[in-house]
């Protein structure tokens, strides 16, 4: 069986982070990327994704994002930037490499791939973040609903959905950016269970992340964001507040029920609709943790700040609200990198299995 100091289980933007974070302090870890490149879930975004964070507040540590430092750059822009941020890191990245199960093994960790190899590790970095996992309610009535009834994980374009009568579930950013735009071929319903709250893009000429950067919002604990905030807000600069009261984009509260080919509203009335789109959000998708007892029974990870509290030499990034407003964004998970690596190194220097450090 292979033994390595420290694999990465994810080449996504967490991954690479974690990757660059071991390199500085002169570990050479292995990354193990599922897919065929080391981008992550960006690549399966919907086409039109732009970050709400400018070029110049979105980059990794080590490699500016280049160009345009105003821009918002673009899903496939994301896309180019984290592979050339891989090729440039000289770490082992294994991509088409799943890793099914990790188990413990007294000096550290075993891992097992859906190819069928072992690989023994004295630390782990689990960074596959939540994109494979998207929260499905169960919704009254939802298993008679004759509509389409899908995920804003498999939503790509708005043309396919021309002429049709649609509802999408949730007052988050991707919900307001989708449904906003499926208003260009669609009829169009938000419904959420508190109202939509909007927070400017800009102020006084800058873009909010300029703030957030500059008064040190971003390093808060996610504590404060709860108690002061109150929810979720949806960054606008303009666009989605003026298609509400415009009637463009109409917003309601959650529907009672799913019926048919219909919602069921509040009020008891009934409306046919084609399509129900559910923007609520994804779990830490991390099943190969399922057998080391490391998570809840909701499936969440029990940790502090990404450090496991179960097992020694088990951290983890790309968590929201890890440890910041900004944990599981490419402009706020490499501060958590440096959080969770430092006490990563210290564990596995102690460890049998680390000869190599």
């Amino acid at each position: 069986m292979e033994h390595v100091d420290v694999a990465v289980i994810g080449g996504g933007q967490s991954g690479l982070a974690a990757a660059h974070a071991l390199r500085q302090r002169g570990v050479a870890p292995v990354v193990l990327e599922a897919s065929g490149q080391a981008t992550g879930s960006w690549p399966d975004y919907y086409d039109s994704l732009t970050l709400f964070s400018p070029a110049q507040y979105s980059a990794l540590p080590g490699l500016p994002f280049g160009g345009d430092g105003d821009r918002y750059p673009h899903r496939d822009e994301v896309v180019e930037y984290l592979t050339r941020y891989a090729d440039r890191l000289d770490v082992d990245i294994r991509t088409n490499t799943r890793v099914e199960r990790v188990e413990s093994n007294g000096a550290g960790f075993t891992l097992r791939t859906a190819d069928g190899r072992s690989i023994g590790a004295a630390g782990i970095v689990a960074a596959t973040g939540a994109f494979g996992n998207p929260l499905l309610p169960d919704l009254p009535g939802q298993s008679e609903f004759t509509g389409e009834l899908l995920h804003v994980a498999d939503y790509r374009h708005p043309a396919r959905y021309a002429g049709k009568r649609i509802v999408v579930v949730g007052g988050g950013n991707s919900a307001v950016q989708v449904g906003y735009e499926l208003t260009t071929h669609a009829t169009v319903t938000l419904v959420s269970r508190a109202p939509i709250r909007f927070l400017p893009q800009l102020r006084d000429g800058k873009d909010l992340h300029h703030w957030l950067t500059t008064t040190g919002f971003d390093h808060l604990p996610p504590e404060w964001l709860i108690h002061y905030v109150g929810g979720t807000l949806v960054l606008d600069a303009g666009l989605y507040g003026s298609a509400l009261e415009a009637g463009r984009l109409e917003r309601r509260p959650m529907f009672a029920s799913l019926d048919g080919d219909a919602v069921v509203w509040s009020d008891g009335t009934r409306e046919q609709v084609d399509v129900v789109l559910l923007a609520t959000g994804y779990r830490p998708n991390l099943p190969y943790l399922t057998k080391l007892g490391a998570m809840d029974a909701q499936g969440a990870p029990l940790h502090s700040g990404g450090i496991s509290a179960t097992h020694p030499g088990l951290v983890y990034l790309g968590l929201e609200f890890q440890r910041s407003f900004a944990s599981n964004t490419l402009r706020g998970v490499g501060r958590d990198a440096d959080y969770v690596i430092d006490p990563l190194i210290a564990h596995i220097r102690k460890a049998p299995a680390a000869a190599g450090l």
